[in-house]
């Protein structure tokens, strides 16, 4: 990932606009408003690289729209965010790979499940898709087990950080500023301008964009915004198939996802760089930035036991949140979880790789967010929930952000 150390020298800086985050959404939004609207635009990072957070630690698959309910935003910009993300990919020399992905029903009860798949699939516009039986996937994926399968062949992998580079070097020459290490510590506002207190000085704009993630909930709030929703961390633990045993997955396997649930479950990811990547789950986290099981930020902490959307997610889904620690604490659970889809896989198969934390919003009735989530104001517009397929879709999202902003500074 590029590092861009520009530091606020001399006098203030002024931009048209001021984009908070440079994770892979906000470094989108800032190329889309600085090439399709010519704004002079300040991308502010807190940490010393780009796309430090959710841009850098998913899965790298670009998601053609299977799952999400069709005329949701979701559905429109994963579509659209997939073709442009290949372009761009292709256009800049960045690793990434059109493979395909299996959907595997291992049980009857999944069947009608992979039919409505394949029906959403169909109304998002997506291509190619073919119902499989347990002999056809199996020229596909011969160590797969189930009942029946959907081939998605628009489906691929990508360097997500690598875009993130790509993007920061587009923002430069077209005259914006990446600045990292500025962490915003106070927003305020007059009439015309807002002011963005960072660590590194103040910049001002006439308008600001939060593209915050994991901390887009708090950044609003010092904004004035006045948001009924929580950020609430999921840490998704990783493992890669030993070198020895990568022959038991060529492509991308998953298994079909609990509608009831914001997650798709584990699964099998071949990696661009090389290797197979399995998981990730997705367990509750001490910490906004845990990346380790052991992390805890105390304040993170207390802010979400506090939240009564918490709580009643909890209650709403006690077996999964049980279900989904358990795994995160058991390699041989975690393993049994992948068995459903390559029962070959065993414990001693699986290398611990890492993890990452998704930033999920949560309505005080503990309901998740399942969609994309903007909230505008004048002169202002928050991002509060674009999880997966945030990554994929983040040049489309880019261009409904650019539009809106551009509207309101003209």
């Amino acid at each position: 990932m590029m590092s861009e150390h520009a530091a606020i020298t001399g006098s203030m800086r002024q931009s048209d606009v001021v984009i908070i985050g440079g994770g892979i959404v906000g470094l989108a939004t800032a190329f889309k408003l600085a090439s399709q609207y010519r704004a002079d635009v300040t991308v502010l990072e807190k940490e010393e690289r780009v796309g430090m957070h959710q841009s850098g630690h998913n899965s790298g698959v670009m998601h053609a729209g299977l799952s999400y309910k069709p005329g949701s935003l979701k559905a429109k910009l994963a579509v659209s965010g997939i073709r442009q993300m290949q372009a761009f990919c292709s256009e800049n020399g960045i690793p990434h790979e059109v493979c395909g992905k299996l959907v595997v029903a291992t049980k009857e009860k999944e069947l009608p499940l992979l039919r409505d798949l394949m029906d959403r699939g169909q109304g998002n516009g997506l291509k190619g898709l073919r119902w499989l039986d347990r002999e056809q996937f199996k020229e596909f994926e011969p160590h797969a087990t189930g009942l029946a399968a959907l081939l998605v062949p628009e489906e691929g992998i990508a360097d997500y950080s690598s875009v993130c580079s790509a993007l920061v070097k587009k923002i430069q020459e077209l005259g914006g500023k990446v600045i990292t290490g500025a962490k915003v510590v106070g927003l305020k506002r007059d009439n015309t301008n807002w002011l963005a207190e960072t660590t590194k000085g103040e910049v001002r704009a006439r308008a600001i964009v939060n593209c915050a993630g994991l901390h887009s909930d708090r950044i609003a709030a010092m904004a004035g915004e006045k948001t009924p929703l929580r950020i609430v961390p999921f840490r998704g633990q990783y493992y890669k198939l030993r070198e020895t045993r990568e022959s038991l997955v060529k492509n991308l396997v998953y298994p079909v996802p609990d509608p009831a649930f914001p997650f798709l479950g584990v699964h099998f990811t071949r990696q661009v760089a090389g290797g197979i990547e399995a998981g990730p789950n997705a367990s509750l986290a001490f910490a906004r930035e845990g990346y380790r099981k052991s992390t805890i930020n105390f304040r993170d902490l207390a802010e979400a036991s506090i939240f009564p959307g918490l709580w009643r997610f909890v209650m709403r889904y006690p077996l999964m949140c049980a279900e989904e620690i358990g795994i995160s604490f058991s390699r041989s659970l975690f393993c049994r979880a992948l068995q459903r889809l390559v029962p070959e896989v065993q414990p001693d198969d699986l290398v611990p790789a890492g993890a990452g934390v998704r930033a999920q919003a949560i309505l005080p009735n503990g309901v998740p967010l399942n969609d994309f989530y903007f909230v505008e104001r004048p002169r202002a517009l928050h991002v509060l929930n674009a999880p997966s397929p945030g990554a994929t879709a983040s040049l489309a999202i880019g261009d409904v952000i650019a539009q809106m902003v551009n509207s309101q500074l003209n």
